[in-house]
């Protein structure tokens, strides 16, 4: 059995990033957001492409311009806001929770690429790890957020950082790489 470049994708193994499918479906969303870039916030035809965009989301608020590659691969919780300039490179899944809040040009980087030269420049292959995060997240503007990475519930996450490994519940971290700097009371979920 032949498996798709876009199974070995979703499978987080290494695939064809130019695979004719992959491409396609990449095209599909780009005319979904340039309709979504275009509109003013809360009216219909913002509300229309938000909803084609990310199907399941409930109350999402994504402030134009918004990027992301494919948007099947975004699974949003409750009250999700994204200020100016977010972007979401979703190769894989990326599970946001509720009530999560996004500073200007927050990028969640759910692809990767080899290191490798060869499959790197040569064969054009890319792979990717999911990303979570947890409910009551607050993500500092311009924060970088590496695949394979959890953040947990009700943490803070500072303005600029690079978040290369988990973070877990109930802090604040910040820096590059970014690290807990602060205990949160615990509050309830």
């Amino acid at each position: 059995m032949t498996i798709s470049e876009k199974q070995k994708m979703l499978a987080g193994e290494p695939y064809d990033a130019w695979d004719e499918e992959l491409y396609a479906e990449r095209i599909a969303c780009r005319k979904i957001l340039q309709r979504l870039n275009n509109a003013i916030p809360n009216s219909p035809e913002w509300q229309n492409a938000q909803a084609e965009l990310i199907p399941d989301a409930v109350n999402p608020h994504l402030e134009p311009p918004f990027r992301c590659d494919y948007g099947s691969n975004i699974k949003l919780g409750k009250n999700f806001y994204a200020n100016f300039n977010c972007v979401i490179l979703d190769v894989a899944e990326v599970k946001i929770g509720d009530n999560v809040l996004f500073g200007p040009s927050v990028q969640l980087y759910a692809a990767g690429h080899p290191l490798d030269v060869e499959s790197r420049v040569e064969q054009g292959i890319e792979f990717g790890a999911p990303i979570v995060i947890g409910n009551n997240v607050w993500i500092g503007g311009g924060a970088i957020v590496c695949p394979g990475v959890k953040i947990g519930n009700n943490s803070v996450i500072g303005a600029g950082s690079v978040v290369t490994k988990d973070v877990p519940d109930n802090v604040v971290a910040a820096g590059n790489p970014c690290r807990v700097i602060k205990s949160l009371e615990k509050a309830t979920d």
